[in-house]
């Protein structure tokens, strides 16, 4: 048995060190003189302060949630921290998506709410509570309780227990968000990433569509020139890997501390 057991833990020992100890140092090494950067999490600071990452999303909003008009705005984000909310987002400790399906109407909404919403976005007489009518509903009382009775002025959906709910986080509301944010027609088409969550949760970057809908709106809050904003854009601009994989993409942190005059 000793025979046996000898070589057997001498192994484990051998292995612990060199699989354990020297390859993760040597490949940390490696990475720390060749890519510090990027081994380091690829982290921009300013004024010797951590300020984000070029590779995590995070949020330009005011203490309440409320979107700086002055910013482009992120993908909308799935990784919810203690909050409880998911407009709030972008926590690294908990990537994720929403894992609701195409068709799951805490995603699209409900269903027969959004039959009887006209294309112009607002409801029809059939149901004056359509889904897709008020960007600004919430999907609670003060209490926490789901809504019994609407508002006058707001617009919900009427759930399976008869109660009526509006919630923020559904496609129909984001896109009329969006539209209300960025001063759109109500027949502008939105972006599906302005819409919808990435499936980490996390993702730093938001299409070149979605940002140009915002450039008028960045550029009326900072008074400057639409023409002035977008050659911004494309400065910033990444294209398809090997022209043929993804999509063109802008990296919003970028993109926001270039407007502030910050150089990346």
């Amino acid at each position: 048995m000793r025979r046996q057991l000898v070589p057997a833990l001498l192994a484990m020992l051998a292995f612990t060190v060199l699989v354990g100890l020297a390859y993760p140092l040597l490949v940390t090494g490696i990475a720390q003189v060749g890519f510090q950067d990027k081994a380091n999490g690829s982290l921009i600071t300013r004024g010797g302060r951590v300020v984000g990452s070029n590779l995590v999303g995070q949020s330009f909003t005011d203490a309440e949630g409320n979107p700086l008009p002055q910013y482009f705005q992120s993908r909308p984000s799935a990784a919810t921290g203690a909050a409880g909310k998911t407009s709030a987002g972008y926590d690294p400790t908990l990537s994720g998506g929403s894992n609701l399906g195409p068709t799951n109407p805490l995603l699209i909404g409900f269903v027969p709410a959004l039959n009887t919403v006209g294309r112009d976005g607002n409801p029809s007489r059939t149901n004056p509570f359509a889904t897709a009518a008020d960007p600004s509903c919430v999907p609670t009382d003060r209490k926490g309780n789901p809504v019994s009775k609407p508002t006058p002025g707001q617009r919900y959906a009427k759930s399976r227990d008869g109660s009526y709910v509006c919630d923020p986080n559904t496609v129909p509301e984001r896109v009329l968000a969006y539209r209300q944010l960025n001063g759109l027609a109500a027949d502008t088409p939105v972006p599906v990433d302005a819409v919808t969550a990435s499936g980490s949760g996390l993702d730093p970057d938001i299409s070149l569509a979605n940002a140009r809908l915002q450039a008028g709106r960045v550029a009326r809050a900072r008074h400057r020139s639409r023409t002035a904003v977008l050659a911004l854009i494309d400065a910033h601009r990444s294209d398809r890997t090997l022209g043929v994989l993804g999509e063109t993409t802008v990296n919003v942190l970028s993109l926001n501390l270039a407007l502030d005059g910050r150089r990346t």
